[in-house]
């Protein structure tokens, strides 16, 4: 049995907060995306945050480090948007593999520096989720209302950008594949492939997390799947975990979280937003207050996973922790 599958059987798992909210905390510049690495870079990098673990790695470590000391269990890789789809916005495609590497060592650095300062912890409850984000393309919609039928990728590019991210993920040390914040199942479903494909060609397994998004009130993808039918296009992924993140707050995510753990027979994992965004596109949501909110999913037996995603930081993490410490975790839906 895989670790992380024993301590979920345990306890609820904290996962981390927002990684984007903590880098715009430093406020960096033109120049400081940059580096020395990519001073003369002939297109703009700024924004590219998964950039930052190669040109300002001390800084991604120690975000990681905040949310291990704020109680996290799970620490996410800075590698949202570092396959080669995305990448190509900065020209940059060609640097996925080498970001994905850097990206995992700057938080497997950050798991050993913690382990170090704190020798009463067990090692074996911290992880290092390797994470794949939707890429910034949809395989089920057209992006040209007057075609239909127009699609600006195809399922074997995205798999094979899915597959490269991977291997970097994999040569970098994580312990497991997140696969999240999907809004088009079917992008999820070529990243499934390329994750297998990668684990049979090499001979491996780890865990696979899977986070889909629910992006208003009617329980749907962007894509237009249903709650449901999302959980059942990826069951036979065999995944660790199965869960929501993003696009709503705990609130407004709450009856979605409690539909899924009625259906899935593996591990709920949930991470919403700090609430939703205000006018100015900032999240309000208080750490007690997003804290009170997952406790109570987890007095409910609800959830297995929790932590936070937009405007949550390690404060947000570290209420959870304390409100969800002792809970015990949900039961797992028996299959029919």
């Amino acid at each position: 049995m895989h670790p992380l599958q024993q301590l979920l059987s345990k306890q609820i798992v904290l996962i981390d907060g927002a990684m984007g909210t903590m880098i715009q905390r430093h406020n960096l510049q033109e120049a400081d995306y940059r580096g020395t690495q990519f001073a003369n870079w002939p297109s703009d990098v700024k924004g590219n945050n998964d950039l930052l673990s190669m040109t300002q790695p001390d800084i991604i470590t120690n975000i990681h480090l905040q949310y291990l000391e704020a109680g996290a269990n799970i620490i996410e890789t800075n590698t949202f948007s570092a396959q080669r789809i995305s990448m190509a916005d900065y020209d940059m495609q060609e640097l996925s593999y080498e970001l994905n590497v850097a990206s995992a060592k700057c938080a497997r650095k950050a798991i050993d520096i913690f382990l170090a300062a704190n020798s009463d912890v067990l090692a074996e409850h911290y992880f290092v989720a390797g994470a794949l984000g939707p890429t910034n393309r949809t395989l089920s919609l057209s992006p040209d209302v007057n075609n239909p039928g127009f699609r600006a990728v195809y399922f074997d590019d995205v798999a094979d950008a899915y597959y490269e991210q991977v291997k970097g993920l994999v040569d970098g040390g994580v312990d497991v594949i997140l696969i999240e914040t999907i809004f088009d199942t079917l992008n999820a479903k070529a990243a499934i492939y390329a994750t297998k494909k990668y684990f049979d060609d090499h001979g491996i397994a780890l865990p696979i997390m899977i986070s889909g998004t629910i992006t208003d009130s009617s329980g749907r993808t962007l894509s237009g799947q249903t709650l449901e039918a999302f959980y059942y296009s990826v069951e036979h992924a065999n995944p660790i975990s199965i869960g929501l993140n993003c696009a709503l707050g705990g609130r407004q995510m709450r009856p979605f979280i409690e539909e899924l753990s009625h259906i899935a027979t593996c591990y709920v994992s949930a991470y919403p937003n700090a609430g939703l965004p205000n006018a100015m596109g900032e999240y309000d949501e208080t750490a007690e207050m997003t804290a009170g909110i997952i406790r109570e999913w987890a007095l409910d037996g609800l959830v297995n996973l929790v932590g936070g995603c937009c405007g949550t930081t390690p404060a947000h993490i570290k209420a959870i922790a304390a409100n969800v410490k002792g809970l015990k975790p949900r039961e797992l839906a028996v299959s029919v």
